[in-house]
C-alpha cells in the first residue's frame, strides 16, 4: 500500500531529501506472536517471549541499516480488555526486557522513550519506565520508542487538551492551532516523521497506532509472524521502501517536450 503526502510541517527540505535513502524512522505493528504459539502447540506467553527476542534482532538490524528512530507497539488502551493472565506476562516482559537488555542499550546508545499514557500502570511497571528513559536520557546514537499503554486516538486527544491547558495558561481565549502545533504536543515530536509503516502477521490495518503520524508514510505488510523477525525481514521492508516513490501529494516532473 502506497501513500503520498507532505511531510511534516517543521520538516526542511534538505531533511525531505534524506527520505530518499531512508527510512529515518520505521514503526513496527508486531503481530503474530499469539498465532506462532499456536502454530506449535504452545501458551501464548511463550510467543510473547520469543516476541521479545524478535524484538531485540529487530533493534539491532535498524540500527544498522542507518534507521534513527524505530517505534515499536508494545501495549495498547484496547489491550487492557485481554484476559488478566495474557495482561500480566505483557507486563512481566517489559520487566524481563528491561532487566536483560537495558545495560547493553545504554552502552550502544540507544535513548529509550516509552509513548503512552503512564496513568493506570502497575507501580513497578511506572518505575521501570522511569528508569529506562532516565539512564539512557543522554544516548543519541538511535532512538527507541516503545508504544504501552499507547493509543493513536488517545494520544491526539492528549496532545490537543495539552494545547489547551497552555493556551489557557497564558491567556489566549480563543487559541489557533496549527498542524506544527499538535506535532510537537504528540508523544511521538522527539523523533523525526515516520516513513515507514511495517505490520507482521499478514493483517493489513493499523489498529490505533500513530494516526497522524501515519498519514503520509509508506506501509508496508509483511507475512511473517513476529517471533520469526529479524534482519532479513526488516531489510526487504526498507528495500521495499527505497523503491518507492514519495511524492508528498506532488506530481513528477512531467517529460520535456520534444521538438518536432
Amino acid at each position: 500500500m502506497t501513500t503520498s503526502g507532505p511531510p511534516h510541517a517543521s520538516e526542511s527540505s534538505s531533511a525531505r531529501a534524506d527520505t530518499v535513502t531512508g527510512p529515518a524512522h520505521v514503526a513496527l505493528i508486531m503481530d503474530g506472536n499469539g498465532r506462532w504459539a499456536a502454530a506449535r502447540g504452545l501458551p501464548r506467553a511463550m510467543g510473547h517471549r520469543e516476541g521479545v527476542q524478535a524484538l531485540k534482532r529487530t533493534v539491532r538490524a535498524a540500527a544498522d541499516l542507518g534507521i534513527q528512530c524505530l517505534t515499536v507497539f508494545g501495549f495498547s488502551t484496547e489491550n487492557w480488555k485481554r484476559s488478566a493472565e495474557e495482561v500480566s506476562d505483557l507486563m512481566g516482559l517489559v520487566r524481563a526486557y528491561v532487566g536483560s537488555d537495558l545495560d547493553r542499550l545504554k552502552r550502544e546508545g540507544v535513548r529509550i522513550h516509552i509513548l503512552g499514557r503512564r496513568e493506570g500502570l502497575p507501580e513497578d511497571i511506572a518505575a521501570i519506565v522511569d528508569r529506562a528513559e532516565r539512564e539512557t536520557a543522554h544516548n543519541d546514537r538511535f532512538l527507541l520508542q516503545v508504544a504501552f499503554n499507547y493509543g493513536g486516538r488517545a494520544d491526539i486527544v492528549d496532545a490537543m487538551n495539552r494545547l489547551v491547558r497552555r493556551a489557557a495558561e497564558s491567556g489566549e481565549a480563543s487559541p489557533t492551532f496549527t498542524e506544527a502545533d499538535i506535532d510537537g504536543a504528540l508523544s511521538t515530536h522527539r523523533g523525526p516523521p515516520v516513513d515507514l509503516i511495517i505490520r507482521t502477521s499478514g493483517e493489513q490495518r493499523l489498529s490505533n497506532f500513530l494516526l497522524w503520524e501515519a498519514a503520509y508514510a509508506e506501509m508496508v505488510f509483511q507475512d511473517i509472524l513476529w517471533p520469526d523477525y529479524g534482519a532479513e525481514a526488516l531489510n526487504a521492508a526498507v528495500g521495499e521502501y527505497r523503491r518507492r516513490d514519495r511524492r508528498f501529494g506532488g506530481r513528477a516532473p512531467e517529460p520535456s517536450a520534444v521538438a518536432s
